[in-house]
Parts: structure tokens; sequence; C-alpha cells
């Protein structure tokens, strides 16, 4: 499913024009994604929670040269979804 996908069911479920949509749609990933930026949590009640961790730097290997590298640290997005929702999907 993409962006196009979800903005087009949000056109048909609720009658929106395409335009407001697509604005609706949009309006909600910059908010979450400005959350996350700064750190926040994300919780959805009936879907799962959003966060952001930081990985420390550390040594790996490139698998082509087999040479050492150091790998920089970085912040990573995870997702851990709710007991509603991983009932909905293995029921």
């Amino acid at each position: 499913m993409t962006k196009i996908d979800i903005i087009q069911d949000v056109y048909e479920k609720l009658g929106f024009s395409k335009k407001d949509a697509a604005r609706i749609v949009e309006s909600v990933f910059d908010i979450i994604k400005d959350s996350l930026a700064r750190g926040e949590k994300i919780k959805i009640s009936g879907f799962g929670n959003f966060s952001v961790k930081e990985k420390k730097s550390r040594r790996g290997r490139n698998p082509q040269t087999g040479s050492e590298i150091e790998i920089s640290e970085r912040k990573v997005l995870t997702f851990k979804s709710s007991q509603v929702l991983r009932k909905a999907l293995n029921s």
C-alpha cells in the first residue's frame, strides 16, 4: 500500500475531496514525523507504538572485502504492534 492508496481510501470512505484527503494524510504524516524527530514516542491505540532509539557506533565488516569498518552512531525507528493489531493479523 502506498500513500496514494491511503489517500484514495480516505477519499472513498470519508467523502472528502481528493485534495482534502491528500492534505489530511500529509498532515498526519507530518505530525508523526515531526514528533519522532523531537524524540517523542507515538502511541496509537489499537495499532502500536513508534519510537526512535539511538544506536552507538560499532565495528562492522564489509561483506564484499572482509575489511573492518566503523559504523557510525545513528538513530533508528522502531515499531511495536499492539495486542489488538496482533490479534487481528493472526485471526
